[in-house]
């Protein structure tokens, strides 16, 4: 039977409840446990699919087409277990579920509350879809204390007295300033963040806090005492210079030596750091580096393309060098400015976006990575426009363009009408947004003896998509007369998934997103080939100078 642990989190949002979560679930795995990891998000849209990457950050993508919180990449990363649709909902989904059933009159006719039946389908969503896992752990998205919370938090507080006491485990991640003006560890935040939890019925069982610097014995004593917890579980975790040393620091707290301790059982098999400690010398102490300019509309704002940063972290392990990411900004590039911004720069990556604003910014960058063969990845909108920037210049298509940006004759990119998923056709609208979405793992059939076939190793392979545009097929002749070859189709051979340049060092072009499968102990195979062109191209441009 599975236990249940619950991360809740005060003081501050963005405190690192995920990675949190993410670090337990490897350290129990380690020790011979099988660990599913989910999210419970506050706020009223169904999905993060259309929200802002200002508010919200990147929208994870599962295999099985749903579209996440970016938590669930940094489980998948650090866990290895592929999430589900099942492994994230949020309120807006919880009150569609519950309203949808009341209009078909599931309810005979009572009255609809939180309490029982919002509280009720949260508690639903916990426990389903649990098999032969020893262990769930459930992180509650936003703030205790905040309203928008308060249904999730009622929820679990009545699991764990119907499920069992000593089957759940709630820990308390909060945040412990540290004022430099008076040099001192304040407790206050945490010791009010824990009143509030108490105050509604739930009794944290670890306290994690969350801090710059190291907290003194006689603070975490005060925590202990004010809090409840015993001084073994208040569990210390001070800011880290990568993420990748968050296990190693949750084990040297016994973190996971608690939480066995808590449920009473032993561990199966002694914990192996050594993959992480090995990662994190990697990502601190390589004096190798590479420089790959990430240029889009968002790149300033690092949780709007988290799971691609890691992807070029992972291709930097498995170069045994550090990756540099120069972001630029599309809207203010020009291509007057171009070389300079350009010149000490070995790969360029253009990533998924959407919208006209940008664009041309992003063409001039890829004119100038294929005529002076700078290593190119160009992923799902960032392959789109490799395909009008080939267009424009190679085919002559001067009115190049996609029908994302308005109606235009010349449109080598439009609107998906149908595709197949699961041998189904399945037919496009633009109604909804949001509802419209190729998402999802697809299959793509790779072309023998392409620089991409050589990659993967395979002629067959499956990636995540999220994209309601595509490459024009009926252009296919046209552009590999010139050059650029469609190396990779679904297949019934109807949508490009992969394009690249036959007389160029490395230009390859995506519709799909493989930043969503590479991991730390298992990078990417596209983005290792990737940083490794650019760390050949590197010595080329240092050998020159």
């Amino acid at each position: 039977m599975a236990r249940y642990i619950f991360v809740t989190g005060g003081v501050v949002s963005s405190l690192g409840k995920g990675l949190s979560s993410a670090s337990l679930a490897y350290l129990l795995q380690s020790r011979g446990y099988k660990v599913r990891i989910r999210k419970l998000d506050p706020y009223l849209n169904v999905d993060p699919g259309t929200m802002n990457p200002f508010q919200h950050g990147e929208v994870f993508v599962t295999d099985d087409g749903a579209e996440t919180d970016l938590d669930l990449g940094h489980y998948e990363r650090f866990s290895g277990i592929s999430a589900k649709k099942s492994d994230n909902i949020t309120t807006g989904k919880i009150y569609s579920d519950v309203l949808k059933k009341e209009r078909q009159g599931k309810y005979l006719g009572k009255t609809v509350q939180v309490i029982p039946h919002i509280t009720n389908r949260i508690k639903e969503f916990i426990k389903h879809d649990v098999a032969k896992e020893d262990f769930v752990i459930c992180e509650i998205g936003g703030t205790v204390g905040d309203i928008e919370s308060l249904p999730f938090l009622e929820a679990i507080r009545q699991f764990s007295n119907e499920f069992g006491r000593n089957k759940t485990l709630f820990i308390h991640l909060t945040l412990v300033p540290y004022m430099r003006a008076s040099d001192e560890i304040k407790t206050k935040p945490t010791q009010h963040s824990v009143k509030e939890l108490r105050s509604i019925g739930i009794q944290p069982d670890i306290i994690i806090c969350r801090s710059e610097r190291s907290i003194p014995l006689d603070q975490r004593k005060k925590i202990s005492l004010f809090c409840n917890v015993s001084i073994d579980d208040v569990i210390e975790t001070v800011d880290v210079k990568t993420i990748y040393e968050a296990p190693i620091s949750f084990n040297k707290e016994k973190l996971d030596e608690r939480v066995l301790k808590f449920f009473k059982i032993k561990s199966r098999k002694k914990v192996n750091l050594t993959p992480w400690k090995k990662i994190t010398n990697s990502v601190l102490n390589n004096n190798k580096r590479v420089n790959i300019a990430i240029i889009g509309k968002y790149v300033e704002l690092k949780d709007a393309y988290k799971s691609l940063d890691e992807a070029l972290t992972h291709g930097g392990i498995a170069n045994n060098l550090k990756v540099n990411l120069v972001r630029i900004e599309s809207d203010y590039l020009k291509p007057k400015d171009i070389k300079n911004k350009l010149k000490e720069v070995s790969g360029i990556l253009i990533p998924g976006g959407f919208g006209k604003r940008g664009t041309e910014g992003k063409i001039a960058a890829i004119t100038h990575a294929r005529k002076n063969n700078i290593p190119f990845l160009g992923i799902c909108f960032g392959m789109q426009m490799a395909v009008i920037e080939f267009a424009r210049n190679k085919l002559n298509m001067r009115d190049a363009t996609s029908s994302e940006f308005g109606p235009s004759k010349g449109s080598v990119v439009g609107l998906m009408s149908e595709w197949i998923k699961d041998g189904k056709l399945i037919k496009g609208t633009d109604k909804e947004l949001g509802g419209t979405m190729r998402l999802g793992s697809y299959e793509a059939r790779l072309k023998k003896g392409s620089l991409i076939n050589s990659i993967y190793k395979s002629g067959k392979i499956f990636e995540r998509h999220r994209h309601r545009y595509e490459v024009n097929i009926n252009f296919k002749d046209k552009f590999e007369d010139k050059g650029m070859i469609f190396s990779g189709l679904s297949p019934n051979m109807k949508l490009p998934e992969i394009i690249e340049l036959k007389n160029h060092s490395w230009f390859i072009g995506v519709q799909f997103h493989p930043e969503f499968k590479s991991r730390p102990l298992a990078p990417h195979p596209l983005f290792s080939s990737f940083i490794k062109a650019a760390k050949i191209n590197s010595n080329k441009w240092q050998t020159i100078k």
